[in-house]
């Protein structure tokens, strides 16, 4: 390609944390440029944003259908390549379908979308379309996770038995979605979020990250779903006993009441061998343990690393890589892939992110959970 990927955005309007998120990943690399965007369901605040990052006034629109339809009428060499989309999650599946049925990439927030059932007719419609879909489960981009996943695959832990993943936060460890609090207040609604809340948000994260990490998936699980602060709608505080296709055992622990924890999400894999821990509030640091020699540090950018850490690093050793270098590698990778389609080659495989596949697997975890937490039986088939 002798050109920049061309981004159009759904959501992410004047105030939106995650929309500037996404923009500033995509930007990162230089590949990716942000030619248009319907930021909000409210015309006039979609307006308003569009100014606030120099857009065009004739590419910014009122609504994700107006975009749509009047991009595919512009020329090839104008019209954007795909669609980044960054609203709440009942907000997904419409705009991510509709820029599919009209030949537009998507790069899609997670959770994939609203139910089972959109998430199942997404995943039909890539693979007939078969236009390249990224889900930025964005944790997957760490270069030290990674390197965990090569160690993992290569049997260098040996056969894996046990892993422990864990999300604790603390920012809903009171009832802010009723001081109106606007990240509060979608994620707490089933109308917006679905039928989770923790588990929806960042449960699907532990879940997606595990099974990247050790390339297993999960087979069964027991869940536990509590909501702990009065009046609130949906679960803040989760435990599941997991097992895996090998019949490794595990534990997932999400939570949004543990007062005093930022974005601890963190995971141990533990094989016949060794094991392993990683951090994302230190992430470019990968522990591993044997039971019978020193244990080892692994770091970002330093030593001898696999092929796919080291083409996920950015910058030299002892220069801090962390969340939004992650998020720029999922919309790299997409870039590559898009590009790749556009030539009628294959991409890389080197340069992987979370598919709609993934997706599927997030959305069937979150409501297996949910049937697990509610029953009297509590173990389930995934």
């Amino acid at each position: 390609m002798n050109r920049k990927i061309r981004m159009g955005m759904v959501g992410g309007g004047i105030g939106a944390f995650i929309g500037n998120v996404h923009r500033m990943a995509a930007a990162i690399d230089g590949k990716i440029e942000l030619v248009c965007g319907a930021f909000s369901s409210d015309p006039q605040k979609s307006q308003e944003s569009g100014k606030q990052l120099f857009l065009p006034e004739n590419r910014v629109y009122n609504s994700f259908e107006e975009m749509i339809l009047k991009e595919k009428e512009l020329p090839e060499g104008e019209r954007m390549d795909f669609v980044s989309i960054v609203t709440p999650n009942h907000m997904h599946f419409p705009p991510a379908k509709m820029a599919l049925q009209h030949g537009f990439h998507v790069v899609c927030d997670k959770p994939l979308c609203f139910s089972m059932e959109e998430a199942l007719e997404l995943e039909a419609l890539v693979k007939k379309t078969g236009l390249v879909f990224a889900l930025t489960h964005n944790y997957t981009g760490y270069p030290m996770v990674k390197q965990a996943k090569h160690m993992i695959a290569s049997g260098e832990l040996g056969k894996i038995r046990k892993i422990v993943v864990e999300y604790p936060q603390g920012w809903l460890h009171q009832l802010v979605e009723a001081t109106n609090q606007k990240q509060a207040a979608w994620r707490t609604d089933p109308k917006r979020s679905g039928i989770a809340g923790a588990m929806g948000d960042i449960g699907t994260h532990a879940e997606n990250l595990a099974e990247y990490m050790t390339g297993l998936k999960i087979t069964k699980m027991c869940a536990q779903i509590s909501i702990m602060v009065e009046g609130r709608q949906l679960d803040d505080d989760g435990n599941v006993l997991l097992e895996f296709e090998n019949g490794a055992k595990g534990v997932l622990h999400a939570s949004q009441i543990s007062a005093g924890e930022e974005n601890s999400l963190n995971i141990r894999v533990y094989g016949e061998k060794g094991g392993l821990e990683w951090h994302q509030m230190e992430p470019n640091t990968l522990i591993v343990k044997w039971q019978d020699a020193p244990s080892q540090i692994y770091r970002t950018g330093k030593g001898d690393l696999c092929e796919a850490a080291s083409a996920h690093t950015r910058i030299p050793a002892g220069h801090p890589e962390g969340y939004l270098e992650a998020f720029a590698n999922i919309y790299r990778n997409a870039a590559f892939a898009i590009a790749a389609h556009m030539e009628g080659k294959k991409a890389d495989a080197l340069y992987d992110f979370p598919s709609v596949e993934d997706g599927v697997r997030g959305m069937n975890f979150v409501n297996k959970v949910i049937e697990s937490g509610l029953a009297e039986q509590k173990w389930v088939e995934v």
